[in-house]
């Protein structure tokens, strides 16, 4: 049987070391995709798809919020 220690050292190291651009290629695809913007038709205002406009509360040409004003 095998110590603590000694199964501790008989772990997988890595055997070559990634170069910087081989790095930075995989994480050129961590970036942030931005939201894909439509009119509202009633407003016109910009809002996300699917979704109901924040400023008049219509979606597909029916009011389905009250909007408060501030």
């Amino acid at each position: 049987n095998y110590s603590k220690n000694e199964r501790s050292s008989k772990v997988a190291n890595p055997t070559s070391r990634h170069s910087k651009s081989r790095r930075d290629k995989r994480r050129a695809n961590w970036k942030g995709q931005t939201p894909n913007l439509g009119q509202c038709p009633e407003c016109k205002e910009l809002k996300l798809p699917h979704r109901a406009c924040g400023s008049c509360g219509s979606y597909n040409g029916n009011k389905v919020l009250e909007v408060v004003e501030k």
